[in-house]
């Protein structure tokens, strides 16, 4: 049966509040969250994006047993994988056995503020690829020097690393991205039902592994609320293809989705206060071949929607 996380938008709130929603899944029930890193919100109206490294001590902090994950990081382009392996390898030392690291090869809206070239997809997966093989070398505990197409590492040696080893979850919107995630990852992050990114994912060396699923919802006592709810926060949501992978600034996503209408985000987004919907999107995760959806409520009224999930959405799955 799949399993329900919940999903911690740092574009959505200030540093505090995201510690206090991360303490409040974890008393409705959920036993995991991911967390997205950005350097920029989506838009503006969202407001908020704290160095998630930071928010995640204080998640460490503030809760017993919730499983933490990136959803996700970069780890190519802004920063250096060596100091994505050691924050990661720093979380997860405050997190024993209950922290992963998610990657993807991430969007110009966050990574070109160094400015660094941008470069196309097929790039940026193989980017991804040594990344993650320069991480995984890192957290050996040993001195490593590497010179390879991307990066450069020259007698660096972690030395605070988690007991147990950190799982590393690889994001996938296509099936290129799948295929490379199967081969280097443990595991998948995507935001679609897609059973072709599963399939993919399966057919590369992921069969058994978990597949991580994002569903973006607005609980809301009357429909209209909801759909005006995530219009305002999330209408960029509908924008097309590559598009959010290649737009740089929220200003352009703002542009971009100026003309999106409440009931054209409603068709992506599930809103509402209908129970049903909820559960029939996320059966839609589950026959795609997930393994884990985690839910990503839209706006401010992150207690209604935990009140919800406990009544309405955890009884009828895992937390």
């Amino acid at each position: 049966m799949v399993q329900l996380g919940y999903a911690i938008s740092s574009e959505e709130f200030p540093p505090n509040e995201l510690v206090r929603n991360a303490q409040q899944a974890e008393a409705t029930g959920f036993s995991y969250a991911l967390i997205s890193d950005h350097f920029h919100p989506w838009i503006d109206a969202q407001g908020h994006s704290p160095l998630v490294w930071s928010v995640i001590g204080g998640i460490a902090q503030a809760t017993s047993n919730l499983t933490i994950g990136t959803g996700v990081t970069c780890p190519t382009v802004r920063i250096h994988p060596a100091i994505i392996a050691q924050a990661a390898a720093t979380s997860a030392a405050m997190l024993p056995g209950r922290f992963f690291l998610g990657v993807g090869s991430g969007e110009a809206l966050n990574e070109h503020i160094t400015g660094q070239h941008w470069p196309p997809v097929s790039v940026r997966l193989e980017m991804l690829r040594e990344a993650v093989g320069v991480i995984r070398e890192l957290w050996g505990g040993e001195y490593v020097t590497h010179h390879g197409r991307f990066y450069t590492v020259e007698n660096a040696r972690i030395y605070t690393l988690p007991e147990t080893p950190t799982q590393i979850h690889v994001a996938a919107s296509g099936p290129e991205a799948a295929t490379l995630a199967g081969e280097i990852g443990d595991g998948l992050i995507d935001t679609t039902p897609s059973k072709e990114v599963t399939q993919a994912f399966d057919a590369a060396g992921g069969a058994g592994k978990p597949r991580y699923g994002q569903m973006t919802m607005c609980w809301a006592k009357d429909l209209e609320t909801a759909k005006k709810t995530a219009h305002h926060y999330w209408r960029y949501t509908v924008l097309p293809g590559q598009l959010s992978q290649e737009l740089a600034l929220p200003l352009y996503f703002d542009e971009g989705s100026k003309n999106v209408t409440p009931d054209q985000v409603a068709e992506s987004v599930v809103c509402g206060p209908d129970p049903q919907k909820y559960i029939d999107k996320i059966q839609a995760f589950a026959d795609a071949g997930f393994t884990h959806v985690y839910l990503h409520q839209v706006g401010p009224d992150q207690a209604g929607f935990f009140d919800f999930a406990k009544r309405e959405l955890l009884p009828h799955f895992g937390g």
